[in-house]
């Protein structure tokens, strides 16, 4: 079958990769692509935000599942259009993306079907949200309600922290409308895990734990990025806490959409924090997380593009178990100097090809873009080397030996990546 793949990011070319490996799929083609997309799919001169004209090719190309990446066009509507001119694709409508595209809207449905999440209040008027912040202890976290490429969160140690995140928002407009509205929540300390289903709405299939770092500095210092890297599995998440999160928080709140009328079909991604009072959902997103997604494919062994069709035909309850390999994996964004503030592209990039000859290693292009023969750079996070090992020592190694053949003006990545993971592993959590 013929496959589009929306989106020209790691996470994208990791699921085109993946797709690739199906002997469903004959073509896929991405929107708008990357420089690595291109060697395994055609890329289109389309944007991700080009709904139209996107359902105008899909319908002229006989496409035969469409699958997005990222959240702005599901929040966007792109699910309901494509559905309209019955075209079958893979992600939630617009009104079940709100999970993602409205904090507020997310919080309402945690709130109210009792799903385990900080206390929060949420304000449009920015004097009634500094009342309460000079009325609260601190820490705080201050949150823009609508899509901000990850940039629209805040931890602020102090009030003055707060009143300027505060400022941020609903002052400078730094988010535009998405900071209209404002969540201020309770801070909660503990691990954050990522925990991602497949869902058609009523069945659900958990995929294995991941962990990302937000933070652009080693140590899990300096402001948040989209992330710098991940792994996957997670020791510190056993069977147990595994299954409260599966069945606490993700399905419980796909039973809560569905009791409001709204069909969740798609990824649930969780991001969850582990707390003393046990896990808490700290946010939803609508699609695969980024670059969780590269940690956690590589170790997949089912057919995504099966899954997928499952999906999208609401028929997963028939599809059966995921089939995941027993390795670890870890992977490490390589981002241009200055990011996530300003950073200049188009430097040549070399050693791709040397990196994915190493044992175990395959690397995920996100901001390049072609030019000639080569690869430059055309983004903050550049590329994703990710590697797979028999335990998180061997594949951090790998790792770093790849990254040593990778090279490019002003690039940076964090040497910690995994390294919590290497020290905690003792087989506990490690699921297949």
């Amino acid at each position: 079958m013929k496959v589009l793949v929306v989106g020209s990011g790691g996470r994208e070319h990791a699921l085109i990769w993946k797709l690739s490996q199906s002997p469903l799929v004959e073509k896929i083609y991405c929107a708008p692509g990357n420089g690595g997309t291109v060697a395994i799919a055609k890329n289109l001169n389309i944007s991700v935000d080009k709904i139209k004209i996107l359902a105008d090719f899909a319908e002229g190309e006989g496409i035969e599942l469409t699958v997005v990446g990222p959240e702005a066009p599901l929040v966007a509507g792109i699910v309901d259009l494509f559905e309209k001119r019955g075209l079958k694709i893979f992600g939630p409508r617009k009104e079940a993306a709100q999970m993602e595209g409205s904090k507020s809207f997310a919080k309402n449905i945690m709130q109210k079907y009792d799903i385990p999440t900080g206390f929060a209040k949420i304000f449009t008027d920015h004097k009634k949200a500094v009342n309460y912040i000079e009325n609260h202890e601190v820490p705080l976290v201050i949150k823009a309600d609508g899509l901000a490429a990850g940039k629209g969160v805040f931890i602020s140690e102090s009030k003055e922290e707060a009143k300027k995140a505060l400022d941020y928002c609903f002052v400078n407009k730094r988010f535009g409308s998405a900071g209209d509205k404002v969540i201020i929540e309770e801070y909660l300390e503990g691990e954050e895990v990522s925990l991602l289903v497949f869902t058609d709405g009523e069945t659900v299939l958990p995929m294995v734990p991941a962990q990302d770092y937000k933070r652009i500095y080693d140590g899990d210092l300096g402001p948040n990025t989209g992330g710098m890297g991940s792994y996957s599995p997670v020791p510190t998440v056993t069977e147990e806490i595994y299954n409260e999160i599966v069945e606490k928080a993700l399905k419980s709140t796909i039973e809560g959409l569905k009791n409001e009328g709204i069909e969740y079909r798609g990824v649930l991604y969780g991001g969850i924090i582990l707390t003393k009072d046990g896990p808490k959902v700290l946010e939803f997103n609508c699609r695969f997380g980024d670059p969780e997604t590269q940690a956690i494919l590589p170790r997949l062994e089912s057919d995504l593009a099966e899954i997928m069709l499952a999906v999208a035909e609401r028929r997963l309850a028939n599809y059966g178990e995921l089939k995941w390999s027993p390795k670890n994996c870890v992977t490490v964004v390589l981002a241009s100097s200055g990011y996530p503030g300003k950073y200049e592209e188009g430097f040549e990039i070399k050693g791709i090809e040397g990196a994915n000859l190493k044992n175990g290693v395959v690397v995920f292009q996100a901001g390049t873009v072609r030019e000639g023969e080569g690869v430059v750079t055309a983004g903050g996070r550049v590329l994703n080397v990710s590697a797979l090992g028999n335990d998180f020592k061997e594949a951090r190694e790998r790792v770093y030996e790849a990254i040593k053949e990778i090279d490019f003006n002003g690039m940076y990545y964090r040497k910690d990546i995994a390294l919590r993971a290497v020290k905690s592993q003792s087989g506990v959590g490690s699921r297949k």
